[in-house]
């Protein structure tokens, strides 16, 4: 992995793209998380950080002038709340093959007025029932999903749907499991630690998947699976069957519910 330096930045290739725009390539360095970009002095209109290590998209300065930021192939399980905050001005978001898990992990990017194009191709997030119903209701200006244009019609046919007790039933129930993996990440948090999984760990965690006895363990699981990264004490608590309070539970790991 390679620090996101000042120096790295004023090294690294830029130039005009095909759009005739000013881009920033800092492609492939294997970057584990975003810092210095202030380096950048607001002078690019796309930066592309495709192909690196980045977990959560955070970190961001003020950068008014960046419209497009390319971010294929990371592994981004959240989006800080700030991002509209330190790029105003962002018209196009390109997150595929990343970990984004819940529609609701998508609400952060709801704050970007200006965002038209939003790609989440080979994420979790884009299998989800009615994931093109929710983000043509939930972002309004949105023009392009995944490179597939949403008409009128289908944006209409989004709101009336939403509008229904059906679809009001099934945007509680995203908003309930953002809140179960919201949980699950402060819990790893403040476990004393995390670190990488390796092939073998892995191996386990899906073996341990296979055996879950509930929904809420193999959701708890998965999240650990596709992070790759483990509490401290991991293994000890899935094989003694302890839940994320401490408390005994029924042989995994659980997100306790509030």
């Amino acid at each position: 992995m390679v620090k996101l330096t000042p120096e790295l930045i004023n090294q690294s290739m830029q130039y005009i793209n095909p759009c005739r725009e000013r881009e920033l390539d800092l492609r492939g360095y294997k970057i584990p998380q975003i810092e210095n970009l202030g380096a950048t002095l607001d002078q690019f209109d796309t930066i592309d950080l495709s192909d690196n290590d980045l977990r959560k998209l955070d970190g961001m300065p003020y950068l008014p002038r960046l419209k497009c930021l390319l971010l294929n192939n990371n592994r981004i399980l959240r989006i800080g709340d700030g991002l509209h905050e330190a790029v105003p001005n962002l018209t196009s978001i390109i997150l595929t093959g990343n970990n984004l898990q819940e529609l609701g992990d998508l609400e952060p990017l709801a704050y970007l007025q200006h965002l038209d194009t939003i790609c989440l191709l080979i994420n979790p997030v884009s299998t989800k029932q009615y994931y093109r119903e929710y983000m043509a209701w939930k972002f309004p200006n949105l023009r392009l999903l995944d490179f597939r244009k949403i008409k009128q019609k289908d944006r209409q046919a989004a709101h009336d749907f939403f509008r229904t007790k059906q679809g009001k039933d099934i945007a509680k129930e995203i908003a309930k499991k953002t809140k179960l993996n919201a949980a699950a990440v402060a819990a790893e948090s403040n476990s004393g630690g995390t670190r990488m999984a390796n092939p073998e760990d892995l191996q386990r965690i899906r073996e341990a998947i296979k055996r879950a006895s509930s929904l809420l363990e193999v959701e708890r699981l998965s999240h650990v699976l596709q992070s790759g990264q483990l509490p401290e004490n991991f293994f000890t608590d899935l094989q003694n069957g302890v839940t994320q309070n401490g408390s005994e539970g029924g042989g995994g790991i659980e997100v306790m519910e509030h």
